[in-house]
């Protein structure tokens, strides 16, 4: 029987964003008693919500031309589906303090003990468990990250991406810009804000499916991003 496990956050009204992130506003465009003309009715049901976010709100992904100048015109609209419908697989690292980083070796020794081994085309997740205990409060932002080794690392096996749970892929002002420079050096890329990685850990490969938005000449895209287990 077919299991699928949704890894995206809830997008809402004033969620938490990246600093210099747009704020998320949502509000009632029209109801459906403005469509059937009783503008005065008490009861008012929404018909259309007004959107304002960010490409980068909520459980997303970074377009090539997010990582640096140098590769303007590689927007999300560009980027193959076959990197979005890729073979996953998690590792587990719930022991990671804030701030840490995610070592080369690190994450050998976490393939070792999940019998797992990181194959091209891949998508890696990296279950830390922040999400679960940090977000919504004041260490939200400062969750672990890969180095720059393991950015590079991971590049060098060519995979299509891969994920976590906070919102920036590296430790910001240690690594952060740089593994959006290596992704996009290596073409590549990575997922932000993943949430129930924790159910993921230890029961191998899975069909992971996160397809971004159309978005002409876009930056990134929010994603709908699933585990699907047969």
């Amino acid at each position: 029987m077919t299991e699928i496990i949704d890894l995206s956050q809830e997008i809402f009204d004033g969620m938490p964003v990246f600093n210099g992130m747009p704020a998320v506003k949502i509000s009632i465009h029209a109801t459906h008693e403005e469509w059937a003309g009783l503008p005065a009715a008490e009861a008012k049901t929404p018909s259309v919500y007004k959107l304002e976010l960010a490409e980068h709100t909520g459980t997303h992904v970074d377009a090539l031309n997010h990582m640096g100048r140098e590769f303007a015109g590689q927007s999300i609209d560009t980027m193959p589906l076959t990197m979005f419908y890729t073979e996953g697989v998690c590792l587990d690292f719930s022991h990671k303090e804030l701030k840490a980083l995610i070592t080369v070796a690190e994450i050998e020794e976490a393939c070792q003990k999940a019998n797992i081994s990181i194959q091209q085309g891949d998508t890696v997740l990296f279950c830390t468990n922040h999400y679960q205990r940090y977000y919504g409060t004041k260490n939200w932002k400062n969750g672990p990250g890969l180095s720059v080794e393991s950015a590079r690392w991971l590049g060098a096996k060519k995979i299509a991406a891969f994920g976590v749970e906070t919102m920036s892929p590296g430790v910001p002002k240690v690594s952060n810009r740089e593994v959006h420079q290596i992704c996009g050096e290596l073409s590549f890329t990575h997922y932000e804000n993943l949430i129930n990685l924790d159910k993921l850990v230890n029961r191998g490969r899975f069909r992971f499916i996160a397809l971004p938005l159309k978005i002409r000449g876009g930056t990134g895209s929010p994603v709908r991003a699933v585990a699907v287990f047969e």
